[in-house]
């Protein structure tokens, strides 16, 4: 057989969702967007890709009637869900809220693929995000050349989203200063964006509306102002409610990565995923599964994100530096360092936690001695 290599007529051509390292919603599940999009007979909203039915089923999975099967994108409550969806389409903005790595920006991004096709218009909060992220900016080269005109504008995503009758994604928007935040309020309540400069506006057309996501644990850094807060729903979004719904969100999104990061794929990894749960669920919560042990939190959120990124890197170490089957040894090291954030209180709650709980436990010896070595 000859060996495949990236230039053989089989590989997937540069730039393809199988060569791409993380592609975008719409390109990851196409096939499954395709497929609702021919079996979706329900109402749409103006310029909506699907119906708000097929939205929901897009997030949640589900079978069609031709039998082709809709994998889950969120595993949580339905009717949260079905709230953002509907919040998307009415003239309201839809906030996302929720404790780092509840699946947010997750959410929004495939929220805006089925709706407008496409999740790429994005604005990225940060404490530097000037309002021309939010608003327009120029090219200044034509801007000096030829004085301000409508082909020296640059728009940003908000307005391109306007005008296209699209979805504008606005991530981590309490990390925004507060003065870029409201530049959001004339369009969220107006539907408009002026442009002085020209002597004009932007009139949002039908299917325009906004996605923004925040944490609770940012409360305080650039709150919202009330006027701006008005103009969203807002839908918290939750750990999740069981120890099986987050092994299986964990074990889907492993999977995932592994996948595109092709990695081999690696027996008996559900042993170590439900290891990896355990111990996030009970520090989260101060106490043992059985609740007959109080323990003390570290101060970090050990979120199913974190989990999720843990057992990644501990298959990458199997992969490459083990026997190809996940222990306890490849993630003891991720599990540390993701509980161990401040090296005085958290190695307190940590060193209880292995003394009193793992050292104990039946059938956690390797994990206890794995994670004893890297602690030091």
């Amino acid at each position: 057989m000859t060996a495949q290599t990236p230039d053989s007529p089989t590989s997937p051509a540069p730039g393809t969702a199988e060569q791409l390292l993380r592609p975008h919603a719409e390109q990851a599940f196409a096939a499954e967007l395709a497929a609702l999009a021919a079996a979706d007979d329900r109402p749409r909203p103006p310029r909506w890709a699907l119906s708000p039915w097929a939205v929901a089923t897009y997030l949640l999975g589900g079978t069609l009637p031709g039998g082709h099967v809709i994998t889950p994108k969120y595993v949580g409550p339905r009717r949260l869900v079905e709230v953002a969806v509907a919040t998307l389409a009415t003239d309201r903005a839809l906030l996302l809220l929720g404790v780092p790595g509840t699946a947010k920006t997750w959410v929004s991004e495939h929220l805006a693929a089925a709706v407008s096709g496409s999740s790429t218009l994005l604005v990225q909060g940060t404490a530097g995000t000037a309002e021309e992220a939010v608003r327009y900016g120029w090219n200044y080269a034509r801007l000096l050349a030829e004085g301000p005109s409508p082909a020296a504008l640059v728009p940003s995503p908000v307005m391109t989203a306007m005008r296209e009758g699209r979805l504008a994604r606005v991530e981590e928007l309490t990390r925004i200063p507060s003065d870029v935040q409201d530049a959001l309020i004339t369009v969220l309540s107006e539907k408009v964006l002026p442009v002085p400069e020209l002597g004009t506006e932007v009139q949002a057309v039908q299917g325009f509306n906004v996605i923004a996501t925040a944490n609770d644990r940012d409360r305080g850094v650039n709150e919202l102002s009330s006027a701006l807060r008005r103009r969203f729903n807002t839908v918290v979004l939750p750990l999740p409610a069981s120890f099986e719904d987050e092994v299986d969100i964990v074990s889907r999104r492993v999977e995932s990565m592994g996948r595109a990061l092709a990695l081999p794929e690696l027996p008996a990894a559900a042993e170590e995923i439900r290891r990896v749960v355990t111990v996030f669920r009970e520090l989260r919560a101060g106490a043992t599964s059985d609740g007959r042990t109080s323990l003390k939190s570290p101060s970090g959120t050990l979120s199913t994100a974190e989990a999720i990124s843990v057992v990644t890197a501990g298959l990458a170490l199997a992969a490459h530096f083990g026997d190809g089957v996940l222990r306890a040894g490849d993630v003891a090291a991720g599990i540390v360092g993701a509980v161990v954030r401040d090296p005085v209180t958290d190695r307190v709650a940590w060193t209880e936690y292995l003394e009193v709980v793992a050292r104990e436990r039946d059938g956690w010896g390797d994990f206890y001695r794995a994670c004893r070595e890297v602690s030091g």
